[in-house]
């Protein structure tokens, strides 16, 4: 069966024009390098890599696809890559993504997240050839109450802080402008609320897996600020497989197109001390972990999603546990810090991934 998906893939993919926001980043990466094995005609639109090192150019993704380096808050130069490409599928990830860093610069959070959407969804209202267009949100976008079962996509939208409230009203763009420009069903638009990420190749500031990295990799123990907190952790091939899904099945199908959450099951929505234990049994070397609140600002403590809807309509279910996730995560950091070719790394583990070898 696992065969047959990718299969089926790349057979959907094979020599489509994809148009990817936010490729430089961890997720644009890993998506890219996924679509350029499928054999899809891929260019990237992003600011330059987010950190360094990066995942983007440590893999050297740039000599395998097509790269502008650009922001999506310029409207003008964002037109021009449309109408030069001509793409038929577009995948918006760009994004600032760091809650602690909106609270820092609140005004280029909502300018990147909510007028690039904007940009982003003006070019594709003015593109007659896309005829498939998913915008990559976050499950921060709902209304926290912390409740404990899982938010569904009816739910409030209402983010609390800059990052996750710029992601709501991101959310909303993408509703109007599909309500008001796509009613013909030219394009079909969808968005896509996916949990936390692990995975290979992430070297963020402020998130809780490359902290653990940069931790050990130093010999020190590594700082959690709230251990306590609980969010839905999952590898980054998890939202990936479904992006990819969304993108196809709604561009051969127009009654596809909606919204939708990505998350793990329940049993792997699990507290961040939880996730650094199950870092530190992976890494080994006697790794281990600190309790250090920093009286940071407010995150949410409690978030899950309800992913019942995906389950129904696709019929998807998540490929690997916390604990593979993590050891994958692992397995990745320390091939990478061993020198091996990092391209060569994740196409490995895309294959296994798409195969079903979890193992």
């Amino acid at each position: 069966m696992m065969r047959d998906t990718w299969d089926t893939f790349c057979g959907f993919y094979k020599g489509k024009k994809v148009l990817v926001t936010g490729h430089t980043g961890f997720k644009g990466s890993w998506l890219c390098r996924i679509l350029t094995n499928m054999g899809a005609e891929v260019m990237g639109y992003a600011k330059e890599p987010p950190t360094n090192p990066s995942l983007f150019y440590g893999a050297g993704l740039g000599e395998t696809m097509d790269s502008v380096i650009g922001d999506i808050r310029d409207l003008e130069h964002l037109k021009q890559i449309f109408e030069q490409v001509q793409p038929e599928i577009v995948f918006h990830l760009a994004a600032q993504p760091i809650v602690r860093d909106s609270y820092k610069d609140p005004v280029y959070t909502y300018e990147t997240n909510v007028m690039g959407t904007v940009n982003l969804l003006e070019c594709v209202r003015l593109t007659p050839s896309v005829e498939s267009c998913l915008n990559v949100t976050t499950d921060k976008v709902y209304e926290n109450r912390e409740w404990e079962y899982g938010y569904r996509e009816l739910d409030n939208l209402d983010g609390y802080d800059p990052y996750s409230n710029s992601k709501s009203c991101s959310e909303l763009v993408t509703h109007s402008y599909a309500r008001s420009f796509f009613g013909d069903k030219r394009c079909r638009i969808s968005t896509s609320r996916a949990g936390n990420v692990i995975g290979g190749g992430d070297f963020a500031n402020d998130r809780i897996i490359p902290d653990c990295i940069r931790a050990v990799s130093a010999g020190n123990p590594i700082i959690v600020r709230n251990p306590h907190s609980v969010r839905p952790y999952q590898h980054v091939l998890e939202p990936l497989f479904i992006y990819l899904t969304i993108a196809m099945r709604q561009y051969e199908d127009e009654a596809f197109a909606g919204c939708y959450n990505v998350g793990p099951d329940d049993r792997d929505c699990v507290t961040t001390g939880s996730l650094a234990d199950l870092f530190c049994q992976a890494w080994g070397d006697g790794a281990a972990w600190v309790n250090q609140y920093d009286g940071g600002p407010h995150e949410a403590n409690f978030l899950k999603l309800d992913c019942s809807k995906i389950k129904s309509v696709f019929g998807w279910q998540p490929r690997m546990d916390i604990r593979e996730a993590v050891t994958w995560t692992v397995e990745w950091t320390k091939a990478y810090l061993a020198g091996e070719e990092t391209r060569k790394v994740m196409d490995s583990q895309i294959h296994r991934f798409f195969q079903g070898e979890m193992v």
